[in-house]
């Protein structure tokens, strides 16, 4: 037997002898430290892709939803003036109706950058009535390239022109759970 911290015997270990029983008690260790929603978690990221996103605008949530059940759930910054529907490109606002996520940059100026199809029909009826440009290039991202390190902490204030921002980590999930064509519904 070999001498522990301060002098206490230890027992010499087993695992050295045995390594399939280190991996095994490895493994044992690691699956007892893991909750059973993690491991549930794992089997739904690699299973069910989102068939619709919600945006809660007053509550800076993004949630990914299969069969209406909630996959995911995202704090978010918008607009730097988020109250209302978006009006004009410029205003600051991010807009609220259904639209669908359409298509998806990799290389955007932000952590990549899945785009919101607005204006509709009705946002470009209303803007136009106004004599203004409703604006477009509504986009769910990440943060902007080289800041990547402002973290959560992005999601403090509203700081953007109107898109939805996540951070770069929740960013990769929304990427993986969301296929172009998913239908997404922006709430006041």
């Amino acid at each position: 037997m070999g001498r522990g911290v301060a002098g206490h015997r230890k027992a010499p270990c087993v695992a050295f002898r045995f390594p399939i029983l280190a991996l095994a008690v490895a493994l044992a260790t690691a699956v007892a430290a893991v909750p059973g929603e993690a491991w549930s978690d794992v089997a739904t990221a690699r299973s069910a892709k989102a068939d619709q996103v919600v945006v809660l605008k007053g509550e800076r949530r993004l949630l990914l939803l299969r069969a209406g059940e909630v996959l995911r759930s995202y704090r978010v910054a918008l607009g730097f003036n988020p109250l209302g529907q978006k009006q004009y490109q410029g205003d600051g606002r991010t807009p609220e109706g259904r639209y669908v996520l359409d298509w998806r940059n990799s290389e955007s100026e932000f952590y990549r950058s899945i785009h919101v199809s607005y204006p509709s029909a009705t946002d470009l009826a209303r803007a136009q009535a106004r004599g203004v440009s409703p604006g477009g290039n509504i986009m769910i991202h990440g943060l902007p390239n080289g800041l990547d390190v402002i973290g959560s902490d992005h999601a403090k204030w509203d700081w953007t022109e109107g898109c939805i921002a996540v951070t770069n980590a929740e960013m990769d999930e929304i990427w993986s759970f969301v296929e172009d064509g998913t239908p997404i519904e922006i709430r006041p």
